[in-house]
Formats: structure tokens, C-alpha cells, sequence
């Protein structure tokens, strides 16, 4: 091996010959175990949400793999409608054309050649990422097999009455011209202005004030609401208000979703442009009146005066008009949550438009009953209460999008109107009986990407057909997602699987959380906090990293406070620390919380941990190169570690049960660093390096290393893939093992090894022995090379026997220069104490120190504590610094003080032990 691990040196090589050789497929004759990816956008690139949940799946699926299943993770990628329209868009703008320019015929052909050229860059990550999907069978959204199972879908939905065209509220992006999921809408809070206007009563008796945030918006009132409840108003319930500026007479209704804190506690009633409102209108029966057409300019249904305008010059001239009648009663300053398109970054508007939907209740019904009954199960179970709260308020679908890329509505019109839906022109013409007189042209609109995202679970397995992936891999074993989708994604994949594939999807739903920075807050461009796995796998420049921080920024005057923030975090850039460290950081943080923090200070430890493991798999090889025909004797040292083994192996396996990837990445750390690194290569060093050790004993622990390095490389393969294959195909050779990869090893059971419950007590003294000697040495400040007597007292026959057996490890590791027990009735040195169960080390103290002058360092390191706690304390008792600091600035101080005061009792612990050697 190497002397030193360097990831760069291994990773790619070993996926190459991973996937050449076919290892992701499915093979064997275990049980079947599924994991489909959710699709990554065609546009995408990998962030770290999917470097978090593809680390999650991979490690599930090399687990279950190794385990015997005849496993298959499923690849794929999603179409992006919007995103990749857009992509496509700006290269034709660059060009000097656009897509209305050259058709849909020839946009269509720019979207493939791009596709194909271009899209898919997030697979090439994956693969950085050690991914073990079955590449063989990728799939695409657009795939012709998954298009003729949408178009399937769609159309046995509309005959069966649950698909329907009608005028409802929509997202609306007046960029992209397309209606919108609640989830490409993204809110932000932004600064604006609350207006209040006064609505005259028609009888005169005086007037309402509204407040609103989009003045514009009243051109399309239909009421003003009050609280029923308000004493202030309830009054006025049923009376009538003359619409400033159009004139119309609009009621005054009683409704509980009035807030009376909120403004004057009246609320102006837009149902056409306001999702709030339109429940409002539907519950009242008020007419809706659309203002706006689709680039969110005044149509024609306003008054003359403000007709063409843009929404935001409509707005000030409301305004303007409104002050010139007298009616403008106040302005005050307002943030409040802006609805911007994720794709465009413009601010979406409620818009009533006729759109596709899935009449969505009988396939809810169903889907509630899976997860009610059991068949489905979500981890945590903590899930179960929003799936249900989503399922049991579902409104209907709206699955068109004003688009040309994505899967085309499978509905034709004819010159009166007439809709008929079904598989393509000449089958409408049949199934309707229509003879070629009769002119058709198909629906512009392509379906939401979610339509054909759930069918994913069974469509890539090639539904319709009943084929033999369709047998072996439906339904699948787990989903791996985000929480953030499960209404989106999840609960849509459980209806249409029940529903078509006569089945759930999949029977577990493990929900992780979300990562964010080091600070809590979520990863944005604009916060100049986003971190790209790859840079953390490869290392990147500073110069580098400033320039992709801030490239294609919507906000171009935050460009100079990401640089410095970029600046202070990454001075010299980022380290390389390679994929197994990434991976073992993200399965170290996979614990069942919402929120996740990425502190760069664990990966940085986890790549210590990389190196500590190639450190003693070098030390592993070097000590075994010599054998011996002797049968092995086991040491209790050696049947101590193959003790601990089997309780880490059995932990291991109860925590991937449990979907607990922290506890486990935990179990696998403290037995690789502190019992097998720390301990167990120390204790094999007396044996192996001695000369008054057999051949046999030798033997024990050559076979020992070996064994339970080679079982440690499959335990931790599953997070750490490439690393553990390196070590392994160096390590193999020596366990006599065949094989042309660790992947296709069996994982390691518990019944593989057995508990020493006697070889665990001996040893576990052993180290606590050793321990309170480097205590002692610790607080006495003596050098760890320097051999130290060491003095028991109240020792039991057992202690006596244990040091008199172990003397051997307790001089090499512990630099014991020699062990005394006391009898009852002798009398101890002074001596620094160290407690062992009932039984007290001690270490005679004259003529190991200069006790004068370790009394002044220590009495000089206590005037410096003191100075410091004098210091903090007088920051406490400061009223102004209490009280205007930051509060974790404070909580910091008083954090400050308890180290300070421990500090000064440990010294004072120590000062009263060189007390009594004066």
C-alpha cells in the first residue's frame, strides 16, 4: 500500500471497473430488494440535498446487496419542463431567434439535440459519488415506453371521469406563460406597502376601509368581508359598497377566514386573484372577475383607463386615482411573502384559467387506507400526520402547463369545441366514430412533470407490460426523499400505483431532513452559503470557488458581500477530502431530524478517519507478511476484539433496520478508531514484536489483523465504497480470500463471530489500568515516554492476578516501568491516584517531578485563569453588555466562566497533590 490515502488515486479507477464488469446489476437468488431514484431534472447538477439522499440509497442498496438480496437501485432523470424550455429558450434568444420563430416541430428537435449533447451532467456526478445504479437500464421520462404509459394514464383517467377541462385559480408565471406547482413557486419575503382605501356604503352612511399589498387588484373585487363574529361590522353584514374607480355594487359578507387584528378587519374579496379569496367567493357564490391577461397586464374587463397597462403602472395609477378621490386613508410600510417562479424569478399571480385536473378524491381514498392499514410505512412514523393532514384536504390536480417540452395532452378539438381524448389522432377518430371531414387539431398544453413522475415507480419497470422487472422489483422496498415532496411526489406515486399498478409502490417511506450551512440556515445562491459536493470531493481553488459563488447571481449587489463572507470561510480554498469522507459525514448526519447542519469541521474529522484506516491497514499488511505453520493461540486481546466485533456487527445490522445510518456510521467510528486503531493495534504490538512470544500467539494475532480488518473493510463498504475496495483487494490476498470485488461479499453477520463476555472483562481492565496511568501523567504534565511505577492499593486477588498476567501489555502500551500491590497495612508514598473499580493506582510522585517548579507553572497557569474568569465575570456584570449583546454572544460568556471555574478546581486538585510530597 501506498504510505499515504489519497482519494483522488483511487475513486474513478475503481468505478470504472465496478461498472464495466456489471457489478450494479441484479444478480443472485436472494430476495428482491428495489430503491427507485427519485428523478434528478435532466438540467440539474448535483447539490448537496442529492449528494445527502443519493448517499443514503447507495448505502442502502450495497447493504442489502452484500446481504444476499438480488437488489436493483433504478436510474433515471425527469424531463424539467420549465427548466429545460428555458435552457433551450435562451440559446435560441442568444441566437437571434425564439422558439415562437421556428415552431414547435423544430423547438422540439433543439430540446433533444440538447439532451443528448448536453443533459444527463448530474449521472456523471453520481458516478463521482460512488452511485451503484444499474446503468443498463436508465430510463428518461420522455422515454418512448414511459410516454405511452402517461398517455395510457391520462387517458383511462378521462374515461372514467376523473380527468376534466375547467376555469379555475392557478400559479400563473407571466414570464414563462405557464401555470405552475405550488413547488416551482418559491416565497420570499420582501419589503412593500400596505394601502388602505376607503369602499363608500351604497346608502350612504358612510364607508369601510380595506387594507391590501397590490392595490391593482381591486379593479377585480367582488365583496369585502368581516368577521361574523366582529361586533364592529356585524352590522353592516349584507349591506352594499360601491366599488371605487369601476362603479360596481359589492356586498359586504360574513366569513371566519377574516383575521379582526389584521388591518381595519376588513378584507377586500378578488376570487379571481387571490387563492384565499376564490374559497371565499366559492363559499358566498361571488361572481369572479379576471383583470389580468397572460403577461399580468389589464385586460379588458377593467375600466378604459387603466386597460394595457402593466400590473405595476396599473398599481400606481390606482393608487394616484384613488388619493385624487379622497379615498386613499393611509400607506404604512409592510414585508410580506413574495410568490416568485423558481425558473423565471418573476412574481406569479393567482390567474383563472381553463386547465386540465384530476378530480382527486377517489384516488385519495385509497392511498389514505395504504398508510392507515399499514401497507405503507413512514419513517419516522412522526410523517404520517402531514401525509394525512395533505390527503385529507386534497383539492383536484392541475396537471397542464402552458409549455412545448413534455408529454402533449392527448385531447383533440374540433371547430365547435368538442374535446375527444385518446391515444392519438386516428384513435379518436375511431373511438368517436369521427370521418376525416372533421378537423382536429391536438391541445398546445403538456402535462405537469409530476403526472409522469408518478408513474415512476412502475412505468420504469416497463408498465403496461406485464414484464419480468414488473414481477421481481413491484412493488419496491423504500423511498428515499425529502419531506418537502411528500405530498408532490409521494402520496401522487401511491394513488396512480394502486390505482394502475394494483399495488403500493413501495412499502417503507423513510423521510430524511434537509441540509443547511453550519449556521442553520438553508443553502442559496444568494446567501452565498451553497457548497458543491465536488469541490468538497476534489478540492477547488479560491479564485475558483469566488467565481462559481457568485456566476449568474439574480442579485448582482450581493456579489461583494458573498466574496468576503467566501473569503474569511475559504481563505485558501476548499481541501480535497474525497468521496468516502463526504459520504461517512452524510450518513453520520442522517439522524431523524428535519434539519440538518453541514459543518465542514465533521468531514474534516471523517477524512482523519480515512487516513486512520488506511494508517492500520498498512500496519495490518506489514505485520502479516510473515507466517507461521503454527496453529494460532488466541490472546485475550485478540478474543476481546473478535468479541467487540460481533457486538458492533450485530448494532450495525439493527440500525439499518431501523433506517438509523447515524447510529451506524457512529457504531462502525468507535470500533474502527477507539477499539481497533487505538486499542487493539497497540495491544498486538507487545506479541508480535516480542521475543518471548510462541509462534502460536504470534499466529493468534497475524490471524486476528487480518480477520478482523478484512471483516471491518465489509462493514463499512457501504458507506465508504471505494476506500474499503482498495484496502480489501490488498487484504484478500493474505485472508486467503477469492474475489474480484468487495461489493459482491457478503456483509458480515453476528453469528459470523462469538462474544467473550470473560476475554471483555479482562481486557476492558487492562484499558481502564492504562487509562488512569495516562491520567495521572496528564495532571502531573509527565512525559508519556517516561516509564512510571505504578502502586495498587485495595487490590483484590483478582487485580493481582490481572497485573501479574497482563504485565506484559501493561509495560509496552501503558509504560508501566513496574506494578506493586500494597497490603492492607502498608502505608503509600505520596502519589498521584487514579480510581480502577474498588482499587486505587497510585504513582509515587518523589523523583518524578521538581515539585517546586511545577508548583509555579501551575500556581502561574491559575493566576491566568483567574485574570480570565475576572475578565468574563465583569462582561457579565455589565447591564449594557447583557443586555444589547447578542444573546448567543452572552451564552457564550457564560460558557466561558464554567471552563474557567473547572479549570481552577482542577488546578487546585493538582496544587493538593504536591502539597503532600512538600
Amino acid at each position: 500500500m501506498d504510505k499515504t490515502y489519497s482519494p483522488s488515486e483511487i475513486e474513478q479507477r475503481h468505478y470504472q471497473r465496478w461498472e464495466a464488469n456489471g457489478y450494479f446489476a441484479p444478480s443472485g437468488e436472494g430476495e428482491p430488494y428495489c430503491i427507485v431514484i427519485p428523478p434528478p431534472n435532466v438540467t440539474g447538477t448535483l447539490h448537496m440535498g442529492h449528494a445527502f439522499q443519493d448517499t443514503i440509497m447507495d448505502t442502502l442498496t450495497r447493504y442489502q446487496r452484500m446481504s444476499g438480496r438480488n437488489t436493483l437501485w433504478q436510474p433515471g432523470s425527469d424531463h424539467a419542463g420549465i427548466a429545460t424550455q428555458m435552457v433551450v429558450e435562451r440559446q435560441l434568444n442568444a441566437a437571434g431567434t425564439s422558439r415562437s420563430e421556428i415552431g414547435r416541430e423544430e423547438f422540439l428537435k433543439r430540446v433533444w439535440k440538447w439532451k443528448d449533447e448536453s443533459g444527463g451532467q448530474i449521472n456523471q456526478q453520481l458516478r463521482r459519488m460512488g452511485a451503484s445504479v444499474d446503468w443498463t437500464r436508465e430510463r428518461f421520462t420522455m422515454d418512448e415506453g414511459l410516454s405511452e404509459a402517461v398517455t395510457r394514464v391520462f387517458v383511462s383517467l378521462f374515461d372514467e371521469g376523473l380527468i376534466y377541462r375547467g376555469k379555475r385559480l392557478v400559479n400563473w408565471d407571466p414570464v414563462l406563460h405557464t401555470a405552475l406547482s405550488d413547488l416551482e413557486v418559491l416565497q420570499e419575503d420582501e419589503p412593500g406597502h400596505l394601502w388602505h382605501f376607503n369602499y363608500p356604503l351604497t346608502d350612504g352612511s358612510g364607508h369601510l376601509t380595506v387594507a391590501t399589498t397590490r392595490p391593482e387588484t381591486m379593479l377585480g373585487d367582488s365583496a369585502v368581508a368581516v368577521h361574523p363574529d366582529d361586533d364592529r361590522y356585524q352590522h353592516l353584514i349584507g349591506k352594499e359598497l360601491e366599488l371605487p374607480l369601476v362603479g360596481r355594487r359589492i356586498p359586504v359578507v360574513g366569513d371566519d377566514y377574516v383575521d379582526p387584528e389584521f388591518g381595519t378587519g376588513c378584507v377586500k374579496i378578488t376570487p379571481a386573484h387571490d387563492f384565499n379569496d376564490y374559497e371565499v367567493g366559492q363559499r358566498h357564490s361571488l361572481p369572479m372577475y379576471n383583470i389580468f391577461d397572460d403577461n399580468a397586464a389589464i385586460n379588458n374587463s377593467a375600466p378604459e383607463a387603466y386597460r394595457g397597462l402593466d400590473r405595476y403602472d396599473a398599481r400606481k395609477k390606482v393608487v394616484a386615482d384613488l388619493d385624487a378621490l379622497g379615498l386613499l386613508a393611509a400607506v404604512e410600510d409592510y414585508d410580506r411573502k413574495v410568490p416568485r417562479g423558481d425558473r423565471s424569478g418573476e412574481i406569479v399571480e393567482p390567474y383563472l384559467t381553463d386547465q386540465w385536473y384530476v378530480k382527486i378524491q377517489p384516488l385519495a381514498d385509497p392511498a389514505i387506507e395504504a398508510v392507515e392499514s399499514g401497507r405503507i410505512r413512514f419513517v419516522p412514523e412522526t410523517w404520517n400526520k402531514t401525509y394525512f393532514d395533505w390527503m385529507y384536504n386534497i383539492q383536484d390536480w392541475c396537471i397542464s402547463r402552458q409549455l412545448w417540452w413534455g408529454h402533449r395532452i392527448p385531447a383533440w378539438y374540433d371547430d365547435n369545441g368538442n374535446i375527444y381524448v385518446a391515444d392519438s389522432e386516428a384513435a379518436a377518430r375511431e373511438k368517436y366514430k369521427l370521418d376525416a371531414s372533421v378537423a382536429l387539431r391536438q391541445d398546445e398544453d403538456v402535462l405537469d412533470t409530476w403526472f409522469s413522475s408518478a408513474l415512476w415507480p412502475f412505468s420504469t419497470m416497463g408498465w403496461p407490460e406485464n414484464t419480468d422487472a414488473l414481477k421481481a422489483f413491484y412493488p419496491g422496498n423504500v423511498l428515499v426523499t425529502g419531506f418537502d415532496i411528500i405530498f408532490f411526489w409521494v402520496a401522487r406515486m401511491i394513488m396512480f400505483g394502486l390505482k394502475f399498478a394494483g399495488d403500493v409502490p413501495f412499502r417503507e417511506v423513510y423521510i430524511h431532513g434537509l441540509i443547511r450551512d453550519q449556521e442553520g440556515q438553508k443553502m442559496s445562491k444568494s446567501k452565498g452559503n451553497v457548497l458543491d459536493p465536488l469541490d468538497l470531493i476534489d478540492g477547488v481553488d479560491l479564485d475558483t470557488l469566488l467565481e462559481k459563488r457568485t456566476r449568474g447571481l439574480m442579485q448582482p449587489h450581493l456579489k461583494p458581500k458573498i466574496e468576503q463572507a467566501t473569503r474569511k470561510q475559504f481563505p485558501q480554498g476548499i481541501d480535497e477530502y474525497g468521496t468516502d469522507a463526504l459520504r461517512f459525514t452524510f450518513a453520520a448526519l442522517a439522524t431523524t431530524g428535519r434539519d440538518i447542519r453541514f459543518d465542514l469541521g465533521r468531514i474534516e474529522g471523517y477524512k482523519n478517519f480515512c487516513n486512520k484506516l488506511w494508517n492500520a491497514a498498512r500496519y495490518t499488511h506489514m505485520n502479516t507478511e510473515a507466517q507461521s505453520d503454527a496453529a494460532p493461540e488466541l490472546s485475550p486481546a485478540d478474543r476481546w476484539i473478535r468479541s467487540r466485533l460481533q457486538r458492533t456487527v450485530a448494532a450495525v445490522h439493527e440500525h439499518f433496520a431501523n433506517y438509523r445510518l447515524d447510529l451506524a456510521a457512529q457504531a462502525l467510528y468507535d470500533f474502527t478508531w477507539h477499539e481497533f486503531c487505538d486499542w487493539y493495534l497497540e495491544l498486538s504490538k507487545p506479541v508480535l514484536q516480542s521475543e518471548d512470544t510462541s509462534d502460536a500467539q504470534k499466529q493468534g494475532a497475524r490471524q486476528t489483523l487480518i480477520d478482523v480488518l478484512e471483516s471491518l473493510l465489509r462493514l463499512l463498504h457501504p458507506i465508504m465504497p471505494f476506500i474499503t475496495e482498495e484496502i480489501w483487494q490488498q487484504t484478500r490476498l493474505r485472508a486467503g480470500i477469492d474475489g474480484d470485488t468487495i461489493m459482491l461479499r457478503p456483509y458480515p453477520l453476528a453469528s459470523d463471530y462469538s462474544a467473550d463476555d470473560e476475554a471483555e472483562r479482562e481486557i476492558e481492565w487492562v484499558r481502564q489500568f492504562i487509562l488512569g496511568v495516562r491520567q495521572i501523567r496528564g495532571e502531573m504534565d509527565i512525559s508519556p515516554g517516561k516509564t512510571l511505577p505504578v502502586m495498587l492499593q485495595q487490590a483484590s486477588a483478582l487485580d493481582r492476578q490481572r497485573a501479574e498476567r497482563h504485565a506484559a501489555l501493561l509495560a509496552r502500551v501503558g509504560r508501566v516501568e513496574s506494578v506493586t500491590a500494597l497490603n492492607d497495612d502498608e502505608q503509600a508514598p505520596p502519589a498521584a491516584t487514579a480510581l480502577l473499580g474498588n482499587m486505587y493506582l497510585l504513582v509515587p510522585m518523589e523523583g518524578l517531578i521538581d515539585v517546586a517548579a511545577e508548583r509555579a507553572r501551575l500556581g502561574k497557569q491559575r493566576d491566568r485563569v483567574l485574570a480570565d474568569l475576572a475578565r468574563s465575570n465583569g462582561k457579565l456584570g455589565n447591564a449594557n453588555f447583557v443586555n444589547n449583546a447578542p444573546a448567543d454572544v452572552v451564552t457564550q460568556e457564560k460558557n466561558r466562566v464554567s471552563e474557567f471555574e473547572q479549570q481552577l478546581q482542577q488546578l487546585a486538585e493538582q496544587l493538593e497533590k504536591l502539597e503532600s510530597l512538600a
